[in-house]
This record gives structure tokens, sequence and C-alpha cells, in this order.
């Protein structure tokens, strides 16, 4: 095969272009180098113009999604909503880093499952750093790592919790109950593992008091609107969910009314909260669908398919274990968005057991927690620290992700595994 060969180019185009998402060469905005190399694959005529399309229009559900829940976020931000809940988890601590650390893995947990770990990650955040300012906890970053290990560990406990689960499915999400019979137990075994070893590494941070004399800000009309559109909203999904359906169009039809109620009953102008959103993710996640179409057509999908099907549908408790473990890894060298899609792809054409499939999602959604680049959700996450004049060193996330990401990943996938005998 020449350096000429038209797929060679495309795997080649397509690699840097993560590249450039994942490392960000010259700082630049991870879109930039997803749209170049969508753009770089149709002005070579390796990918032509319709498949362009094709790819896009392949993630209208999830720009749905992520606009609804962004959109919800945002008013929630603006509003004070995770501000008021922040404050009154640092009240309710009593005093204690210990009580305090539960209360924020509780509510980081509940806004991961309920409106997706990119909202934990870039929503969470700063509240939770403006609450450990408030009740002079000894150091923020136990808090601040919750948002971070927590936006991933309690990320596929609904299919609303993470993007990524919408495109690893594609138009084979399960309904919810089936759903929930194939993923509450790994779930839960991912949270609470998440959460002890969380707690034991902070250990030394999370000794002494914090503050017991911390001000609960007054909830605005604005807030108490967004918090009723927002519990309205998991109401709307989980029913969507159950039925089967698509989940973007009523979340942005979600996030659209509730804006909407919010403006109204304010009396304000809509264009902070539009501005707010991150509009450039968008970009982000249509590029990378591009590049998944051009690995499609380029035939890596077909030769996976061939090397790995007959393996992973021979034994899938092997195969499970094999494939999650892959995955997980393999987050951190792709993001798992992309590799989720990738994915997603591969599982449709190769047509695997549902306990390989399961093993898989949860790879992609876990694996993150191993490093920074793993998951949209955990650079978005620095870049939210950052603004707050704090970091976090590459270096040290890794060295607690190697503690932290194997010893949740490894129940989950055996507990998928025992499911899948069990069945």
């Amino acid at each position: 095969m020449s350096v000429l060969d038209p797929n060679v180019a495309i795997w080649v185009i397509s690699a840097l272009a993560i590249a450039g998402v994942i490392f960000r060469p010259l700082n630049g905005p991870e879109w930039v180098f997803a749209v170049a190399g969508a753009a770089l694959l149709a002005l070579f005529g390796l990918l032509p113009f319709g498949e362009v399309g094709a790819g896009i229009a392949s993630g209208t559900d999830v720009y749905l999604f992520l606009i609804g829940m962004m959109l919800l976020a945002e008013v929630a931000r603006l509003e004070g909503l995770f501000d008021y809940l922040a404050a009154f988890a640092a009240r309710r601590a009593k005093g204690s880093p210990k009580r305090l650390f539960t209360l924020v893995y509780a509510i980081g947990t509940l806004v991961t499952v309920f409106l997706s770990n990119d909202a934990t990650a870039v929503v969470l955040t700063p509240a939770v750093a403006a609450m450990a300012r408030a009740a002079k906890a000894p150091s923020p970053m136990p808090y601040l790592l919750v948002c971070a290990f927590v936006a991933n560990a309690a990320s596929f406990v609904l299919p609303i919790s993470n993007p990524a689960n919408l495109v690893v499915f594609g138009a084979d999400m399960p309904p919810l109950a089936e759903w929930l019979a194939r993923f509450a137990l790994p779930s839960m075994v991912a949270i609470l593992v998440t959460f002890w070893l969380l707690r034991w590494t902070q250990a030394k941070d999370l000794a002494g008091e914090t503050s017991r004399d911390v001000a609960i800000p007054h909830l605005s009309l604005g807030g108490r609107i967004a918090a009723v559109g927002i519990v309205v909203t998991a109401i709307v999904l989980l029913s969507s969910s159950a039925l089967g359906a698509d989940l973007g169009t009523p979340t942005a039809i979600a996030g659209g009314l509730t804006a909407l109620a919010v403006v109204i009953g304010e009396r304000s102008s809509p264009w902070p909260m539009v501005k707010g959103v991150s509009w450039s993710t968008l970009l982000l996640v249509a590029g990378l669908f591009v590049i998944v179409r051009a690995l499609e057509i380029s035939g890596l999908e077909e030769m996976l398919v061939t090397a790995f099907q007959g393996p992973l549908n021979g034994s899938p408790a092997f195969g499970a274990a094999v494939a999650g473990t892959a995955l997980a890894f393999g987050t951190n060298l792709t993001n798992n968005l992309p590799l989720g899609l990738m994915a997603g792809a591969f599982t449709t054409a190769a047509h695997l057991p549902d306990q390989v499939v399961d093993a898989i999602l949860i790879g992609v959604d876990l694996g993150p927690n191993l490093s920074v680049t793993g998951s949209l959700a955990t650079i978005l996450w620095l870049t939210a620290l950052r603004r707050e004049n704090l970091s976090f060193s590459a270096w040290r996330f890794l060295k607690l992700g190697l503690l932290m990401m194997p010893a949740a990943l490894l129940p989950a996938l055996g507990v998928v595994i025992l499911q899948g005998m069990w069945r």
C-alpha cells in the first residue's frame, strides 16, 4: 500500500486532527483542529461533500442534546442555582470537611446523572470553588477533584448522563428500563469505588474544620424557575428514554422553554444565556462526526469487524473484559467522544452481544478518569480551574488516575460479565 493511498491519507489526517483536539498545539481551541481535519478531508477529495453532509447530519440528535443541556446549565449558572446548592452544602457540612466532601460528591452525582458530565465540569466546578472559599476549607482541591472524577464515574447511570452514550448506541439506544437493567449496578459500583478512593487519597486535605457560618444566597425567581425546569427536563428525558425515543429534541425544547420562562419571569434579556452557551462545542462534535464518517468509508471499520467480530462474539465474557479495558485506556489516547463514535459504528456492524457492548460503553465513559485528555468534560474542568486561578497538573492527575480508574473499571466490568452469565 503506497503512502499516497487515499485510505492512508484519511487515517493520517484523522489522527493529526484528533491529536490536535487532545494536545491543542499553541493552545488553540479544540474545535479548530476537528473542523480543520474535516475540511482537509473534503478539500483533498478524500471525502465527497455529500458524505461530509451525511457525517454532519448524523450528529443531529447529539447537537440538540448538547444545546438543550448547555442552555439549561447556563440558565442555572446565571440565576445562581448552583451557587445556592453549593452554599447549602457548605452550611449542611457543619464544619466537617469530610461531610462537605460527601455532600459535594452527592450533588456532583445528581448533576452528572440528570444534566450530563459536561454540566458538572463546566457549571459545578466554579460553584464548588466558591463554596470552598466561603467554607474556608483547608484546601479546595478535594472538592474540585470530585467535579472531575464523578463527571465520568456517574456518566452511564442514564443515557442522558453523557453525550458519548448517545453516539455509542446511536439509533440502537435501549429503552430506559433495559438501560437500567444493564447499567444500574455497574454504575453504582463505579460511583461508590470512586467515592471511597478519592476520599481516601485526599484524607490529608480533609482534616481540620470548615467554617460553620456560610451565607446561603437568596435564590431568585429565575433560579427557582431553573430548578423546576431541570426537574421537568429530567422527567421528560426519562420518559423519552423509557419509550425508546430520541433524546435530542426534547432536551433542546426543555432547555429553550426553561430559558424563555426565566426571561419572561425576570423580564431579562436572553442574550447572556445565548452567549454563555459554548457553541464551539457543536463545531467540535460536528468535525468529529465528519472524521468518523471518513474513517468508516476508508475501510477501517471493515478491518476491525473482520479482525474482532469472531473473537468477541465467540467468547462474550472474555471479549467484554478485553474490549472494555482496551477502550478505557484508548479514550486517553483519542478522547472518548471520537472513540465512542467509532466504537458505536463498530458495535453496530459487528452485531456484538449486549455484554460486550455494555463493557465498551463503560470503558468509553469511565476510562477518562485516567488522564486529563480522556474526555471533553475533564478538559472543560481544567479550563474552569484556570478561570479560578487554580491548577492541577496533567502529571498529578495521571498519578491519581492510575489508581482511581482501574480500581473502578475492573469491578464494573466484572458486574457486566456476571450479569451476562445470569441472563
